[in-house]
């Protein structure tokens, strides 16, 4: 039976993660467990569980808040990543490490590929794309899966505001210039168990919700599977509403890597947002 150790493992995806892998061989750790920019506690950690894939769940996800608080968004997404991969190294395990779509510039016009030049445009993207470096400079064993516009019952995300925001206010605003492709987090982390052990070459890879969307899309849709007016939600521009943080204007993935290695697709972002009500409603309801 193979021996998982997932990191991050009370944060959104590392809660899936955990709960997709009960009665498996798992140990969780999380912030407080464990410093992953500590080489020493790492490699000693690592040493004592014995894993032999590691899911790296570990992130700083606070777009703008990096842009404010560089340090711990280095720490975490860029230094972190690079420590566990040359301890994942040294003992010969496997390393799952999910990077982001916000590593792009933004200024494509039809779905980024694997090969595709990056272009981070904030804090947080430049960390993030700093951290595949470090994992693919620390060690060969190693697969990267860039993601997008993630949501799940656990932790914050887009759908749990919209809905909140839905309970709170008459009308909501939300930016339609800006697409991707929303992707569910238990339906990721299916795909995540499955390269991990699937033998497919390493590297880099995509693996995103089908198809795409724009926040304003995404927002409408939610508000049906709530079952509320969709044209509450109202459409604006990123002008219209200024964030601390750059975001990409086109960050959609193309999962051609992933479908090619003959690994199972992702549903269509529609389909797997009502599943996701259908399975965690009232988590995602919460807001």
């Amino acid at each position: 039976m193979t021996r998982w150790l997932v990191t991050g493992a009370e944060g959104q995806m590392g809660t899936d993660l955990m709960q997709a892998l009960q009665g498996e061989k798992v140990i969780g750790w999380g912030h407080k467990d464990l410093d992953l920019t500590d080489g020493y506690a790492v490699r000693r950690a690592l040493h004592a569980a014995a894993p032999d894939v590691v899911l790296n769940a570990a992130g700083y996800t606070d777009v703008d808040g990096a842009e404010t608080d560089p340090e711990a968004a280095g720490a975490v997404n860029m230094r972190g990543p690079g420590v566990l991969a040359a301890a994942c190294g040294e003992y010969g395990t496997i390393l799952v490490h999910p990077s982001t779509d916000y590593v792009f510039a933004g200024d494509a016009t039809r779905p980024y590929k694997v090969s595709d030049t990056v272009g981070p445009q904030s804090t947080y993207a430049r960390t993030k794309e700093a951290g595949e470096v470090g994992v693919r400079s620390a060690m060969r064993k190693h697969y990267i899966v860039r993601t997008s516009w993630l949501y799940g019952a656990g932790g914050d995300n887009f759908v749990k505001t919209m809905a909140r925001l839905e309970r709170e206010r008459d009308t909501v605003n939300v930016v339609d210039d800006q697409h991707g492709s929303p992707t569910w987090s238990a339906e990721l982390v299916e795909r995540l168990l499955e390269l991990a052990t699937s033998g497919v070459p390493w590297g880099t890879y995509h693996c995103t919700g089908g198809g795409a969307t724009t926040w304003y899309g995404l927002a409408r849709a939610v508000f049906e599977e709530l079952g509320a007016d969709p044209d509450r939600v109202k459409p604006c521009s990123t002008a219209e509403m200024p964030r601390p943080a750059h975001r990409p204007a086109y960050s959609v993935l193309s999962n051609e890597s992933w479908e090619t290695v003959g690994l199972t697709p992702m549903s269509p972002w529609r389909e797997a947002l009502a599943m996701a009500f259908a399975k965690s409603g009232d988590a995602l309801r919460a807001g």
